[in-house]
Parts: structure tokens; sequence; C-alpha cells
């Protein structure tokens, strides 16, 4: 959440900074408001002055006595005067906190202008796609061929978009997690976490998922209690609540978490787009990044968590690129962030594979969640990153896309040979 004084003080800097990212417009509608509510604390405070001012004066005056019945007549109107008030700037101040929680994250400086992933700057490359004696096909295709991939029955269990491996195929989703979980804490310095699939709206909110997000969740109702609790869109945003309320010591950052999950979006408004196979399915695993900062830290953690991400595909020997998001597409949270897009001979083209943010103090203000300085003084909002090391499905698609042969089958990268000894090669299942 941006801080109010920044948007109080600096109005005009914000509606440009947030021009390409959307959102400006509710700023001056957030002045109105906030404006409103602070001549009603005027007011408040001015009607309390006045009524301690007379109670002093009667105390004084009628000592021993009775205070006139229009005196206390005329207290009694100045303290109803008040309560309606009180319940005015109560309404007040939830219509400021709800514009508030609306409004983006503005975008650092250094984030590239533009509106859309049109505009994302390319930073770097890595690896050479493979040249083919064959036309590749799509991941859908190669799993299916193989009999390994099976949306059909899928959307009877459940729904379309929806999947179900069988056998060595479950088992290579599975060996990738491991890969990556290894990876990111043996080399990397992160802690694994076990953590809720299942959350409560407040930590929905703090983590910026509501209210703007509401449309792409899936929610259960508790039959007994009634109450709501939401299925995770990604493990963020259980990691990033676990300090909500918190101050940590600024020596134990930054703090790197990592958790293997399920997670679950209902991909509302996508339909039409990425409908076969794996690619934007409503239950998805991933391997999360979490990092917790200072201000000082946090932007070269970010570099580092890129860099991080990247080791699983170079591990894999994926080619894949990195680009820059520009201020329209770096995400609602997000200060800065990358994306690292992986090669799909299929399809021809580069495709999202993780997506590494810096929410900067917006996370930390949100979840308010600070750290206190070494050398003592006032303690400061932690600065909250995340990003994908990496999505398991999408790697998966990588892999038969990048390593399918010309008879069907599908070789597996030398790196899964550890967690796979007795697995070479993706054959047709009998």
């Amino acid at each position: 959440m941006l801080d109010l004084r920044l948007v109080r003080e600096q109005p005009e800097a914000v509606e440009r900074a947030l021009a390409d990212k959307g959102g400006a417009a509710l700023i001056q509608e957030v002045l109105a408001r906030d404006a409103e509510r602070r001549r009603l604390i005027h007011q408040v405070e001015e009607l309390n002055a006045e009524r301690n001012r007379v109670s002093k004066e009667m105390g004084k005056k009628f000592a021993g006595g009775a205070v006139p019945a229009e005196v206390r007549e005329q207290m009694r109107a100045v303290a109803d005067q008040i309560k309606t008030l009180d319940a005015q700037l109560k309404d007040v101040d939830a219509a400021v906190q709800a514009l508030a929680l609306q409004i983006p994250n503005v975008p650092h400086p250094s984030v590239p202008p533009g509106k859309s992933d049109e505009n994302n700057v390319e930073v770097r490359r890595w690896g050479t796609p493979r040249e083919f004696t064959f036309a590749p096909k799509p991941h859908e295709e190669v799993g299916e061929g193989l009999g390994l991939l099976d949306m059909d029955r899928a959307a009877r269990i459940a729904k379309a978009r929806f999947a179900v491996l069988w056998g060595p195929l479950a088992r290579v989703e599975r060996a990738l997690a491991q890969l990556m979980l290894d990876l990111h804490t043996r080399e990397h310095g992160y802690t694994e976490l076990w953590v809720p699939h299942l959350v409560n709206g407040e930590t929905m909110l703090k983590t910026g998922q509501l209210p703007k997000f509401e449309e792409g969740l899936f929610k259960t109702v508790e039959a007994d209690e009634g109450r709501t609790l939401y299925l995770i869109p990604t493990s963020e945003v259980s990691l990033s609540a676990l300090h909500s309320g918190e101050v940590l010591p600024e020596r134990s950052l930054p703090r790197r978490y990592t958790a293997f999950t399920p997670c679950y979006r209902r991909e509302a408004g996508t339909y039409g787009k990425d409908m076969k196979g794996l690619f934007r399915n409503h239950q998805f695993d991933k391997v999360e990044l979490v990092k917790i900062a200072t201000p000082a830290q946090s932007y070269d953690e970010l570099e580092s968590m890129v860099r991080e991400a990247e080791t699983v595909l170079q591990r894999l020997a994926l080619p894949y690129r990195v680009v820059e998001r520009c201020a329209g597409d770096v995400g609602f949270s997000a200060a800065k962030g990358y994306d690292i897009e992986v090669w799909l001979p299929g399809q021809g083209r580069y495709r999202e594979i993780s997506s590494c943010s810096n929410y900067a103090d917006f996370g930390g203000r949100r979840l308010d969640l600070r750290f206190k300085p070494e050398g003592g003084g006032r303690g400061d909002f932690c600065h909250t990153l995340n990003g994908s090391g990496l999505a398991v499905g999408r790697t998966l698609i990588a892999v038969l896309e990048n390593y399918q042969e010309a008879d069907g089958t599908v070789p597996l990268p030398e790196a899964l040979r550890p967690y796979l000894p007795d697995l070479i090669r993706l054959t047709p299942r009998v």
C-alpha cells in the first residue's frame, strides 16, 4: 500500500508515475476523502476541547452545587454532535482505506516506460534454441502422443483447464520440483517451508490479492462457521504473511524463503488464450521464492533472485531470455520486476516461466512488517520480494518441447538423473 503522506504531499508526481500503470484517477478521489477526513478530525478535536473547557469552568463555578439544566443540555448537545461526527469519521476512514487499497505501487524510476508487455525490454539471453530436423510439436501433442498427458479425463473429473499426468510424467513433475528446491536451499541460501494452502481474507488483503484479484480466486466457505477461506494463487501469499505485524531485527535480513505448493487460479477473463495443455490451468505446481529485506538490500536481492531462478533453466539446458517489465506490465504491487521467458519450439517463441518482483515498502506497509535498525533508531517498513523459481508445469512444458525426438519419445535432461535414475527417456505408455 502506498504511503498516504506521499499521495497527500506529492499528488502530481504520483499521478505521473502511475500514468502507464493505471490507478492515477484514484489519486484525486483519495485526496478529496482524505481532506474530508481531516476536516472531521478537526471538528471533533475542537468540540472535545470546547467540552473540556466548559466542564472545567462549570466545575469551578458550581463546585458543590447543581449545574444548571440549560448548561447540561448544551453539553449533551455537544456530546451528541461529537458522536455523530465520530460515526461520520469512521465511515470516511473506511472509504479512504478502501480507495488506498486500490492504488497500485509506484514504479521505480529505473523501470522502462510503456503500457503493455510489448514495451518490455530484453536484458539478456542464455542458450541457443535447438535446430530440429523435423517440425517440433507443442507439448500437449507430445504428452498426449505418449499417453502421459490426459486433459479429457481431468475435465470429466473437474472441468476444463485441469490435467492428469500419468506415471513417468507425474514423476518428472515431482523431480523438477525437487531439483528446484535442492538448488534454492543448498546453493542459494533459502529456507524451505511447508505452508497452508487455504488462507483467510485478511491474509489475502495484506498480501495484495484482495480486493484487486477477487475475480481470479477460488474460495471455500466452512459449513459450520460460515468462514471464507481462499485457495492460494501462489505460496507467495503464505510466505509473505509469515511475519505480518512483526518487527524483525535488521541483522536477520535478508530472509529467503521457498515453498513448493499447488496453486489455484480461476484465470477469469483468459478464455480463448492458451487453452490447450498445461500452460494456463486452474491448478498448477510452483516453487516460490520470497525475500524480506531492508530498503538498502532489496534491489540487489531482486537481481540475485532473477539469477537464482535462471540457474534452474541453465541446469536443465533450456534456452531462455530475461526481460525487464515496463511500467504498464510491472504488476499491481511491484515497484520493479523481470520476467524469465523460456524458449518453446512447439510455439516458436519465448514464454514466461518466472516473474520476479520487488514490492519495495508497498508490501511491508500492507503487512505492517518492519525491521529494527541495528544501531537503534526508528524502525522502517521492510521491503518484500517474490518470484517463481520456477513454475513447475511450464518447466515440464519446456522439457517436453525442447527435448522431443522425431519418434515422439523424450530423453530427459541430465540434471534430472539423480532424481530419476531408472527413467532416462519418456516413451509411450502401454
